[in-house]
């Protein structure tokens, strides 16, 4: 077997200090990417109990955003390799303002339901474009800025920024929500990506190269192994975010509240502590040990007699999840031209909007046939062709 060839710059890596590099863009990441949290909890209580329209309608609205995202990484790798990477994540922060100016216009019609909702409809559009736009520019452009060899690093430091304000936005979402109602979510949404926006207006871009581009569905087929990784891998952060809840309903067992912090716990926790390793001994060897770690934490949850072993294998779910991301990341940096990374980027995090857009469907089928404890046992099983996945990758590293 041939190996893949290897796009990492030869010369000897200069010392960098790559928080410090990064900072701005994590932070801006982080305000932008409030936008989204804040609006995740509330769109069903508004859609659902203000518009009046059913749980399907509310799934549709919901996941346009994904939906979106995935289609738009083609364009957004292109934008950060053409135009650079500044240029891509300063569009995406303008279309993310955009998103909650939409969502303003559709107060004014929650008279006409289905005017409402169409309008709404277009606002998660557009903030499914941001969010590509963003995502894929700020990684290219960390990068850019710190090297392939800090490849491991950039992926870890934008992933805290993101997932952060998932969790950050989804507690502050709610009590805007109830304090001023779904107009007061629209308008921090708003602010939030303003203030990405005066982060980054002194922050150095990174040109674009200029040599020829790889065409994307050859950047594709460059980083189809790591991103089918990534894919596998995220399903377990799938199952748990989509159906966790109902597994404690299932099983009496209250509220899951612990869940998620458990989860959120190990994962910021891993990143921050052994966020350096992709870069220091391979993508593919962390990339292995993680989503072993993960398959672990599934089949407590699987086989959890009572609540706190649930706990733990959310906990051991998050902390091999969030180092899986940079490991195969990494793998994916190195199979794409510096020319076409912008592009790489992009088509390597689809894989995990193709992931979660496919993951909630297909789990829920399978609860309905075979039980809620059959999803996570499947989600097991996805998870460990991730470790086949990496396999084959370290196999053609050593090669």
């Amino acid at each position: 077997m041939n190996a893949p060839r290897d796009f990492a710059t030869s010369a000897p890596p200069q010392a960098i200090n790559v928080v410090q590099t990064l900072f701005p863009i994590v932070l801006a990441v982080f305000a932008s990417f409030l936008a989204i949290g804040m609006a995740l909890p509330v769109l069903p209580l508004h859609v659902h109990g203000q518009l009046g329209f059913s749980t399907f309608v509310v799934g549709v609205i919901a996941g346009a955003q994904f939906v979106a995202a995935l289609l738009s990484r083609a364009w957004a790798g292109g934008l950060a390799d053409t135009r650079g990477a500044k240029r891509a994540v300063v569009t995406g922060c303008v279309m993310a303002i955009a998103s909650a100016l939409v969502y303003l216009a559709s107060l004014p019609l929650a008279g006409q339901p289905q005017a409402s909702v169409a309008v709404l409809l277009l606002g998660r559009v557009l903030l499914g474009c941001a969010e590509s736009l963003i995502a894929t520019g700020a990684l290219s452009w960390g990068v850019g800025l710190a090297g392939p060899h800090n490849a491991g690093k950039v992926m870890a430091w934008v992933g805290i920024a993101m997932y952060g304000a998932y969790g950050a936005g989804a507690p502050a979402g709610m009590a805007l929500y109830q304090q001023y109602g779904f107009q007061g979510v629209a308008w921090a949404a708003m602010l939030a990506p303003v203030c990405a926006l005066l982060l980054l207006a002194r922050c150095q871009g990174v040109p674009p190269a200029a040599m020829r581009r790889m065409p994307f569905y050859k950047v594709l087929g460059a980083v189809w192994w790591p991103g089918l990784g990534l894919a596998f891998s995220s399903v377990g952060f799938g199952v748990i975010t989509a159906f966790i809840s109902l597994l404690f309903a299932a099983k009496d067992w209250g509220s899951p509240s612990l869940v998620f912090p458990a989860f959120g716990a190990a994962f910021i926790g891993a990143r921050l502590l052994f966020g350096h390793l992709p870069d220091r001994i391979g993508g593919a060897q962390v990339a292995l040990v993680c989503v072993l770690v993960e398959v672990v934490g599934l089949l407590c949850i699987w086989q959890a007699p009572a609540p706190q072993l649930v706990y733990v294998g959310a906990a051991l779910t998050g902390f091999g999840y969030s180092l899986a991301f940079p490991g195969f990341g990494v793998e994916a940096v190195k199979r794409a031209p510096p020319q076409s990374r912008g592009s790489a980027m992009g088509a390597y995090v689809a894989f995990l909007d193709m992931s979660l857009g496919l993951t909630s469907p297909l789990a829920g089928a399978l609860a309905a046939q075979r039980g809620i404890d059959a999803v996570y046992l499947a989600g097991c099983i996805a998870v460990a062709c991730a470790v086949v996945i990496a396999l084959r990758l370290l196999q053609a590293a050593r090669a």
